[in-house]
């Protein structure tokens, strides 16, 4: 191989010895996992919202941002149930850039891959401890899920990744509900496929077991848009594009029906500041159509402390080093009102 293999790695069951689950922590995981299921099966009127950073870049800023959720989150908690965003591994489309804490712990350094698996689980395991939630990473990298697996609240398979058989067939293996977003072609075939996929059985190699896996029955939709021929974003969160998604939805048969809108990307163009539109806009798809009203059940945002994007070593407190975000003053005033509209 055209490669060198510098060190072998620990292995989840020794990183999990080393940074062990509380008890009190596996309640809380479970706790959290049986109400987001509760949603996601109709069994309760809330509405999700998987919300942070494009990346988890800064541990005290990402930690920061999160408290700011924690209160928030008590003045919602009978409208909406938060799931921070710390998403560690970033997929990058031509292979250059930050890959994310899990490659880079610290951006600014080489890449260090034994720091970035430490620094990934300390991570989230603050987060839980500190203010009581749960979170959400990117199934970016299949055989690394079993690192997090025991603390992550919400796990989503990004558009370059969602035709990948071992993504899917890792899906069908991970106890918490996974989003499965569309492609970049926009092809929602692909996309319910996808789901279908991940909510049965199968036997596949993983991590160099022969492993059985008992399929995901809360696997659903995540919308974020795509992309057409010379590369411009088309949205697909309009009120034509949700009930083309529901009739398809319904009549594959799956369980659970549910989507998430992801509000950035190429919803949005990029354009980070039309998110609290878009959520606005969904917001009355779901009151005009009772079909759209069920199906959808959240919203996925891109938000940190700051506005906007910044270089790596610009050094800006809580200011993304990768796509643009939504600042805080923001962020707050979007989730207040989203609270209020819901019904």
């Amino acid at each position: 191989m055209n490669a060198e293999f510098e060190k072998k790695l620990p292995i989840p069951m020794e990183v999990k010895q080393m940074y062990p689950l509380s008890d009190n922590l596996a309640l809380l995981w479970k706790e959290r996992d049986r109400e987001l299921k509760d949603i996601l099966s109709g069994r309760e009127k809330k509405l999700i919202l998987i919300i942070g950073p494009c990346s988890a870049d800064n541990e005290e800023s990402v930690l920061d941002y999160i408290s700011r959720l924690r209160g928030i989150q008590d003045r919602v908690k009978d409208k909406l149930f938060i799931i921070p965003r710390i998403y560690t591994n970033k997929p990058r489309t031509s292979g250059d850039g930050y890959k994310g804490l899990l490659h880079q712990p610290d951006p600014t350094a080489k890449p260090d891959l034994l720091r970035g698996i430490v620094a990934t689980r300390e991570l989230h395991m603050r987060a839980m401890t500190e203010t009581g939630f749960t979170c959400a990473d990117e199934l970016l990298y299949p055989e690394n899920h079993k690192y997090l697996d025991d603390i992550l609240g919400y796990v989503s398979v990004g558009a370059r990744s969602v035709e990948d058989q071992q993504h899917r067939l890792t899906a069908s293996a991970i106890e918490v509900p996974v989003g499965m977003k569309n492609p970049t072609s926009g092809d929602l075939a692909v996309m319910i496929n996808a789901i279908h996929a991940a909510q049965h059985q199968h036997s596949f190699i993983y991590r160099g077991w022969a492993v059985h896996s008992g399929g995901n029955p809360f696997a659903h939709a995540i919308l974020r848009g795509y992309m057409n021929k010379t590369g411009g974003s088309i949205p697909n969160y309009h009120y034509d594009d949700l009930a083309a998604l529901c009739d398809t939805y319904f009549a594959a048969g799956l369980e659970n029906p549910a989507c998430i809108i992801d509000t950035n990307h190429s919803n949005s163009g990029k354009n980070y500041l039309e998110q609290p539109r878009i959520v606005s806009e969904v917001l009355g798809s779901m009151h005009h159509n009772a079909d759209i009203g069920r199906m959808v059940k959240g919203f996925m945002i891109e938000s940190y402390i700051e506005d906007g994007a910044q270089k790596i070593g610009d050094g800006v407190y809580g200011k993304s080093i990768t796509d643009p975000c939504l600042g805080w003053q923001k962020t707050e005033r979007m989730i207040l009102e989203l609270a209020e509209n819901f019904v």
